[in-house]
């Protein structure tokens, strides 16, 4: 049988968690991001591949920077975050695909020769590093609001200029201030989301 984590630590990471787009004014300190990504770093990717790269939006004048590529329903939320991490994907992601993955020599050049499985794998798996983020940020007892409603073309042309990056996705973190929060929405039940063959 399966080892469990207790009821307390599933409640924090998934049963009692919310999404957040109000935040108190606790910082989230360097310590505290390298403790995150420290966590977070050990989540699976397909061969080891890590695709993703972070870019942690803390500053006034970063977020000066970041704050007009937002659709105007992300911008005061994101304002007020104690940080936001742009949660980019590495399209040469494979160029130290050898020390990722030592044990498969031709991994890199698998890639180098599919653009398309490239691009694939590259999004594909920068986006499950950003859920372990958020998973990772929860066991710490921080709070997120993902969003999507930004222009990525903006975004990468204000902060990967050099194009090796793109933007994916951005999670405001922080400490949640649960007094803009809707009532939770309902998830599909087990029968409508689930088949077993």
């Amino acid at each position: 049988m399966p080892n469990s984590l207790d009821t307390n630590a599933l409640e924090q990471t998934f049963l009692n968690a919310r999404s957040f787009s109000k935040f108190t004014m606790e910082e989230v300190s360097d310590e505290l991001i390298a403790q995150l990504y420290d966590l977070m770093k050990w989540g699976p990717t397909s061969m080891n591949c890590q695709p993703a790269h972070y870019l942690v939006i803390r500053s006034p004048e970063a977020k000066k920077r970041l704050i007009p590529t937002l659709m105007p329903g992300n911008q005061d939320k994101t304002s007020d975050a104690p940080a936001t991490i742009i949660v980019a994907t590495d399209m040469q992601f494979y160029e130290d695909m050898d020390a990722k993955v030592p044990a498969i020599p031709e991994a890199r050049s698998m890639f180098v020769s599919n653009e398309i499985l490239a691009q694939q794998t590259a999004l594909r798996n920068s986006t499950l590093q950003g859920a372990y983020l958020i998973i990772a940020a929860r066991m710490l007892g921080l709070d997120c609001g993902p969003m999507s409603g930004f222009n990525n073309d903006a975004v990468d042309a204000e902060f990967f200029p050099e194009g090796r990056y793109k933007s994916n996705f951005l999670i405001n973190i922080g400490c949640g201030d649960p007094s803009s929060n809707y009532p939770r929405g309902s998830r599909l039940s087990f029968e409508q989301a689930v088949d077993i063959l």
